[in-house]
């Protein structure tokens, strides 16, 4: 079951990036767009999980989710959301899985935690010379500022996925009796509210633009599956395992996004990019050596004390 979630996990976030593409292209405003999802996900979620009685309203109370989602949520998908209209789908999950170096790059800032050892910022180099090849063409040409101005936006609003998932693991600390599932959907509606605002003073919406059959079904697939099913499968990954084995998506999903990019979307491939995304997900794991060393050791031992058993 563990493995089965897993890969449907993965497929489904890999996925995303796509849907978002489309219904930006079919005419949805990336911010209301953005806006509708989180909030209508978000709500769903919580009132399910206040059905089952395994959260109280109360917990709309809490100012630390307050900024988790104008963090990990406002922040990170206002940048995607806005990029993607520029920027291909592929691109913009590869760029975007520079996340988890943003947080170490926090961490190190703030100088909290265990000290990071050479791998880690081995492993960050790695990762944004990554980033510096997929930029390069466009760097020399130097013909589409708008473009380079959308990537650059992506990794921005990544530095608000950092910071939330920082303050959400000290939010689950303290909160280690609430389903991390009605965190989530907290988080989500607060992001997705504070996205309606934006979109209010900054688009003109249409209602009409929501009954393409592209806008309309981009919507919805990001509602169900990339919000409400994603979200709650890890969430469930991480309860069923450990932490960092559902963390494990950043280094598959986003090549799924680029090759559903080329396959179904037209996108267009370059040796840069491809070199770039190699980078990238090479950088992500050489940062993780320390915790893919612990994990395989953890589970070794597990492993030798059932043979004895």
């Amino acid at each position: 079951m563990v493995i089965i979630n897993y890969v449907l996990m993965c497929a489904i976030f890999g996925t995303t990036f796509l849907a978002i593409k489309i219904g930006v292209e079919a005419g949805l405003p990336p911010f209301f767009s953005a806006g509708l999802r989180f909030t209508i996900a978000g709500l769903l979620l919580l009132g399910w999980m206040m059905l089952q009685r395994k959260v109280r309203l109360s917990i709309l109370l809490r100012k630390e989710l307050v900024f988790v989602g104008l963090s990990s949520t406002f922040m990170t998908f206002a940048a995607l959301y806005w990029a993607e209209q520029y920027v291909d789908s592929g691109m913009a999950a590869i760029l975007s899985a520079t996340g988890p170096m943003m947080i170490l790059g926090m961490q190190a800032a703030a100088r909290t935690g265990q000290s990071a050892g050479r791998s880690v910022y081995f492993g960050c180099v790695i990762g944004f010379a990554g980033v510096v090849v997929l930029l390069l063409p466009k760097l020399v040409v130097g013909t589409d500022a708008l473009w380079i101005a959308s990537c650059i936006v992506i990794l921005l609003g990544e530095l608000g996925y950092a910071a939330g998932s920082l303050m959400s693991r000290k939010v689950m600390f303290h909160l280690n009796d609430v389903s991390p599932i009605a965190i989530n959907a907290v988080q989500m509606l607060y992001g997705g509210l504070a996205l309606l605002v934006l979109s209010a003073f900054s688009e003109k919406v249409s209602l009409d633009s929501l009954l393409t059959f592209p806008a309309a079904g981009s919507l919805f697939y990001l509602i169900v599956f990339g919000s409400m099913l994603g979200h709650s499968l890890y969430a469930w990954l991480i309860k069923a395992t450990n932490a960092f084995f559902p963390s494990t998506w950043l280094y598959i999903s986003p090549l799924i996004a680029m090759a559903l990019g080329v396959l179904f979307y037209n996108e267009h491939v370059s040796i840069y990019s491809i070199l770039g995304s190699l980078l990238v997900i090479s950088g992500i794991i050489v940062t993780n050596l320390r915790q893919i060393r612990s994990h395989l050791s953890s589970r070794e031992q597990r492993q030798l004390r059932s043979t004895a058993s």
